[in-house]
């Protein structure tokens, strides 16, 4: 909405600086950390009141856990809110991947928000039905997808591009909707299934937001992609601003969310911002590295999986608990320990995402 206000501008002056994506990410960044810090006491208060008892706690997991009865859940309304609102006046609103990125992360959100209240409501650990999530998150992420391929340069459509190599294009033609389908998918799934203890799952979304928003500006800006040897998808540039409100809501979520924990963010964040996360890596065709950005949500994920497969197959399991963060609670580290060692392993997963740019 703001961008607009560039026309005002003869050249020069104030109102030059709308046009510069930089300067509106900043802009992002400070609005949806107002707005977070601002509303999230009557957010919360809000929440608290409605649910009473709050967010259900698992009777097979840690006992620590039993301590946190009573905190609230959808906190995750609080990042979305702040990032909607911040991304809806910063951002160039006829840039078609905002939307497309929009569109999932609403609409992930809407999915966790219906599991969050048939949990809270019905006070049980089971809401809404893993299959029908799964199923609606797969009709949402294909239409994201098929937008996607509709909107990307000729070039490009149907296209995975590898990294690590330069001008290397795999066409996966028919296969890249429902290829795509399963990246979006399972990065909200993913980061679902990391938040688990208080901050762990907002610090490294936050991380890998920052990192795929910069490989969205260098991709959509055609001077860094010539020089960095990507391939250039212009308009992607706009999501630093996305993922700048993104990081300024979380870490106004971050605030009430820090240990020990005054909300929970719920399926209604968690979702959403994995759903992000994989509709950025695939509009700005990094799906390869968002696994290696996103490298701890992809070890928690597969440490479920693991653990299922092997339980199912042997009767033993292969993890005191899974995911993974618990079987480290049941091996005795304080949660706070755990947490921030994640955090230092999503930040060291980013960086090396990052070296991709270059290393061709």
């Amino acid at each position: 909405m703001l961008y607009w206000l560039k026309n005002l501008s003869d050249g020069g002056g104030f109102f030059n600086l709308f046009q510069y994506v930089t300067f509106r990410a900043g802009g992002a960044f400070f609005t949806a950390l107002i707005v977070g810090l601002f509303f999230g006491p009557p957010l919360i208060n809000l929440l608290r009141r409605k649910q009473g008892k709050g967010q259900p706690i698992r009777d097979d997991g840690p006992q620590g856990h039993f301590a946190k009865a009573g905190t609230p859940t959808m906190g995750g309304l609080l990042i979305l809110s702040s990032l909607l609102v911040s991304t809806l006046l910063w951002a160039q609103l006829t840039n078609a991947y905002v939307w497309i990125v929009l569109g999932v992360t609403c609409g992930f959100g809407l999915i966790g928000f219906a599991d969050d209240y048939a949990k809270v409501t019905k006070q049980s650990t089971k809401g809404v039905s893993s299959r029908v999530r799964f199923l609606v998150g797969l009709a949402l992420a294909a239409v994201a997808a098929a937008i996607a391929a509709w909107v990307h340069p000729d070039e490009l459509t149907n296209q995975l591009a590898l990294p690590f190599f330069k001008d290397v294009l795999i066409n996966l033609s028919l296969f890249f909707v429902p290829f795509s389908m399963i990246v979006i998918v399972g990065a909200a799934n993913a980061v679902n299934l990391t938040d688990g203890l208080d901050g762990l799952a907002i610090m490294p979304v936050m991380i890998a937001a920052g990192a795929l928003g910069i490989i969205a500006y260098f991709v959509g800006n055609s001077v860094f992609a010539n020089y960095l040897d990507v391939h250039y998808v212009p308009g992607t540039s706009e999501l630093l601003i996305f993922a700048a409100a993104l990081i300024g809501g979380g870490l106004g979520f971050l605030w009430y969310n820090a240990p020990p924990a005054a909300v929970f963010m719920g399926d209604t964040g968690s979702l959403a911002l994995g759903g992000a996360l994989g509709a950025i890596a695939v509009v700005t065709k990094h799906e390869i590295v968002l696994a290696i950005v996103g490298g701890l949500f992809v070890v928690e994920a597969l440490s479920v999986i693991i653990q299922v497969a092997y339980f199912k197959r042997t009767g033993r399991r292969v993890f005191l608990m899974a995911p993974i963060h618990h079987h480290f609670e049941k091996k005795g580290w304080a949660e706070p320990q755990i947490v921030i060692r994640f955090w230092i392993i999503s930040l060291i997963l980013a960086l090396i995402g990052l070296a991709t740019l270059k290393v061709r």
